[in-house]
């Protein structure tokens, strides 16, 4: 056997280590890391571009909004401009109407014109009574007709036509209908309502309690015997605390007859709304007088009266004043409607006729 070492061939160059996985795997990661990158970058990029597209579209939808709105409220306007066109198109439909009705009415007066000297006369009085009627009404006087009236009897006498004899003697019965007639006093009414709004303040409640003193005021309570002149003073004295004591122990009972028990729970803070709405009711009939409305006016008076009635103390003298007042303002209206001339009007209808 060969006792020879064993040769063992030296390392070359070529031995050296070759990349091996690990340097792949570092590739492979930063391949990885800049395509995270880009991918970063690019949803960032995206991002920026939706956020834009975003505010563009808020911008838009804004945008939309006002001219909606807009659009909404021009269209409304349109609608007002229309509505208000149609009502001023009716307006100018209705005055054309009027005006050719007083065209018609005018064209009648001209042909009237043409009539003879009676028919002339019989249409003038016509129209001056029923002007004067319109007088009278929103005057509420009789004056205009009473004048109307004496004028055309006047007239008729200077033309001296038999046959306009029967409209003369209507004339006269209308007159004499106007003289018996009762006209309402519409200044003196207001003046009376002013009144009664001035003294609501001082009309006493039902609900209210007198005082000893004021009972023995109003008569309610007797009045203390005059004391006479030798009197020892000690004895007046106990006379006095005896009539007082006496006095205030009529006063905490007190037995009377009460239509409407709610009348008496009115509390102290709704007396001022109920003596408020009492001079309200007052004011709303004196407005209605003004406005010639007397059923208006009448249910006014008629609804302060009920409260009068329930609210307010019927013993008391100004209450009892007042719901006469009341009651005589009511009798007043009724008879302040206006009388018609009936017979006159007829007299001259019949006599246009050519009857």
């Amino acid at each position: 056997m060969s006792t020879e070492p064993a040769f063992e061939p030296a390392k070359s160059p070529a031995a050296a280590p070759r990349p091996g996985p690990d340097a792949a795997l570092r590739a492979g990661l930063w391949l990885l890391g800049m395509l995270a990158l880009a991918g970063l970058v690019s949803s960032l990029l995206l991002w920026q571009r939706l956020s834009s597209i975003q505010e563009q579209l808020a911008r838009q939808s804004a945008d939309a909004g006002a001219q909606s709105i807009e659009a909404r409220t021009l269209a409304r306007e349109a609608q007002e401009l229309a509505r208000d066109t149609a009502a001023r198109l009716a307006l100018t439909e209705t005055r054309v109407a009027e005006v050719a009705l007083q065209r018609s009415q005018l064209e009648e007066l001209m042909h009237s014109l043409s009539r003879t000297r009676d028919e002339n006369l019989v249409v003038d009085i016509e129209a001056g009574l029923r002007l004067a009627q319109q007088q009278s009404q929103l005057t509420g006087s009789l004056q205009p007709l009473v004048a109307a009236l004496k004028s055309a009897h006047q007239r008729i006498e200077r033309a001296a036509q038999p046959r306009l004899a029967p409209v003369q003697r209507a004339i006269a019965q209308d007159l004499e209908s106007l003289e018996r007639a009762k006209v309402t006093d519409t200044a003196g009414l207001l003046g009376r309502l002013d009144d009664l709004v001035r003294q609501v303040d001082e009309l006493p409640l039902l609900a209210a309690v007198a005082r000893p003193h004021d009972m023995r005021g109003a008569g309610q309570l007797p009045e203390a015997e005059n004391p006479p002149a030798d009197e020892p003073a000690w004895r007046a004295l106990l006379r006095r605390a005896w009539d007082g004591a006496r006095d205030e122990a009529r006063g905490l009972v007190r037995v009377r007859r009460i239509d409407h028990p709610d009348a008496v729970l009115v509390a102290p803070d709704q007396a001022f709304f109920l003596r408020e709405n009492l001079k309200l009711k007052l004011l709303n009939a004196r407005l209605a007088l003004l406005a010639r409305r007397t059923d208006s006016a009448r249910a006014d008076l008629q609804g302060a009266n009920a409260a009068l009635a329930k609210y307010f103390d019927p013993t008391s003298r100004r209450t009892q004043g007042a719901i006469a007042a009341l009651s005589q303002l009511q009798g007043h209206i009724q008879s302040a409607e206006l009388p018609a001339l009936d017979n006159t009007l007829a007299a001259l209808a019949t006599a246009a006729a050519g009857r």
